[in-house]
C-alpha cells in the first residue's frame, strides 16, 4: 500500500498541470486515510485479548468444580439445573431481543435480509438457522443468511485460528454485498471475536443495521451496534465450553428473531406453518394436508386433493376454499394481503 501511495506521488510530480500545493494536499490526503486505516486494523486486532479471565463465560462454575468426580446421574442433573438458568437469562434480555426483531421485520418489509455472522459453534446456529427458514416458511433461501469465520468447511469440522482475523470479517460483508435493507446479526458468546466484529464494522460502513449477541455484560466486551443483547447465562459447567449453556442460549434468540419475524410477515396462521414447502418431501404433504382438514373441516381425500390444486401451497388452498375461487385469483389475493392468508379467510367467516 505504502509502494502504491510513493509510486504515485512520483508519478504526479512529473505530470503537468499539478501545482506543487494540490501534490502535497494530496499526498497528505492519502497518508491519513492509510494511517486510519492501519489505526482501525489495530483497534480490530486488539479485541484479540491475552486475558480472557474477567469474561464470566470464562469463570469457573463453583457448582461443577467437582464435576470430573459425579456419577452419570449426578452429571445429569448438574447440567440439567444449569440448563434451567437459560431461559430466564434470555427473558432477562427481552426487550432488545424484541427491538432487534423490529429491525428484522422492517428489513424483511423492504426486501432486505437477515444475516448471521459468527465463528465456531456461534457460526453454526447462525447457519442453522438460517437453512431452517425455507422449508419452515417457504421464505428465499437468501433471505436468511449465514456467514461463519473459516467457510463452509468451518460447518464439519474446527477451524480456530481464522476468527481472530477482523478482515475476514469485512471480507464477508463485502462478498455478500450488505446494505442499508439487511441487517447484520452477530454472534460471539465470549464478546470478543475479532472475525465478528470485523464484520459488524463493515456492516455498518456498508449502512446496515446491525445487531449484537453476547453471554457476558456489556461492560466486560463493548460493541457499538445498533442493538446490543446480553444474555448473561454465567459460568460454564465445563469451564470456557460456550457450546454449552451460551450455545442453548444462541440457539433460543435465534430461533424467536427469525420465527416471530415469519410470523409478522404472514409465514403463519394461527399456530399452523401455513407457508410449509409441502413439496419438500412426505411429512410436509401430509402436515399441509391435516392443516388443511384443520381448517376447513374436509376430509382428507378431499383436503389433498385441494392441497394439489393449489399446486402445494397451503394458503392458496385455503383462499381457493374459503372465497371459492380459482389457483390464480387466490393467489392475488394473497399478494394483495401481503401474504396474511388470516386477512382473508377470517373476513370470509366460516370456511367448513
Amino acid at each position: 500500500m505504502f509502494v502504491r501511495l510513493r509510486t504515485k506521488v512520483k508519478w504526479n510530480l512529473v505530470s503537468p498541470g499539478n501545482s506543487n500545493g494540490e501534490i502535497v494536499s494530496w499526498a497528505r490526503g492519502c497518508a491519513y486515510r492509510v494511517a486510519e486505516y492501519n489505526m482501525q486494523r489495530a483497534a480490530s486486532r486488539a479485541t484479540v485479548m491475552d486475558d480472557r479471565g474477567h469474561l464470566t463465560t470464562e469463570h469457573r462454575n463453583p457448582r461443577s468444580q467437582h464435576a470430573d468426580r459425579l456419577s452419570i446421574p449426578e452429571a445429569f442433573d448438574l447440567i440439567n439445573h444449569e440448563d434451567a438458568r437459560v431461559a430466564a437469562a434470555v427473558a432477562a434480555a427481552r426487550s432488545d431481543i424484541c427491538r432487534a426483531i423490529e429491525l428484522v421485520v422492517a428489513a424483511f418489509r423492504t426486501g432486505g435480509r437477515l444475516i448471521y455472522v459468527g465463528a465456531g459453534t456461534s457460526g453454526r446456529l447462525g447457519i442453522l438457522d438460517a437453512t431452517e427458514c425455507p422449508p419452515t416458511f417457504l421464505s428465499d433461501p437468501q433471505t436468511v443468511q449465514g456467514a461463519i469465520a473459516g467457510g463452509i468447511e468451518a460447518l464439519t469440522r474446527s477451524v480456530e485460528e481464522i476468527e481472530d482475523h477482523p478482515e475476514h470479517g469485512e471480507a464477508a460483508m463485502e462478498e455478500k454485498a450488505v446494505g442499508p435493507n439487511d441487517v447484520v446479526f452477530a454472534v460471539a458468546t465470549g464478546g470478543t471475536t475479532p472475525f465478528v466484529h470485523g464484520a459488524l464494522r463493515r456492516a455498518k460502513q456498508r449502512g446496515a443495521k446491525t445487531v449484537f449477541l453476547a453471554c457476558v455484560p456489556k461492560d466486560q466486551a463493548a460493541d457499538d451496534a445498533d442493538v446490543s443483547i446480553r444474555v448473561v447465562t454465567g459460568p460454564e459447567v465445563v469451564t470456557g465450553s460456550t457450546r454449552m449453556k451460551a450455545g442453548t442460549a444462541t440457539k433460543m434468540v435465534l430461533n424467536m428473531v427469525s420465527t416471530i419475524a415469519m410470523v409478522q410477515m404472514g409465514k403463519v396462521y394461527q399456530n399452523l406453518m401455513v407457508d410449509v414447502n409441502t413439496r419438500a418431501n412426505a411429512k410436509l404433504v401430509d402436515r399441509g394436508t391435516r392443516m388443511i382438514q384443520t381448517i376447513t373441516g374436509l376430509g382428507r381425500d378431499d383436503a389433498k386433493a385441494l392441497l394439489e390444486a393449489a399446486g402445494g401451497r397451503v394458503k392458496t388452498a385455503l383462499v381457493m376454499h374459503a372465497r371459492r375461487v380459482d389457483r390464480p385469483t387466490a393467489e392475488a389475493m394473497l399478494k394483495e394481503a401481503d401474504g396474511h392468508v388470516g386477512r382473508i379467510i377470517d373476513s370470509a367467516g366460516t370456511i367448513g
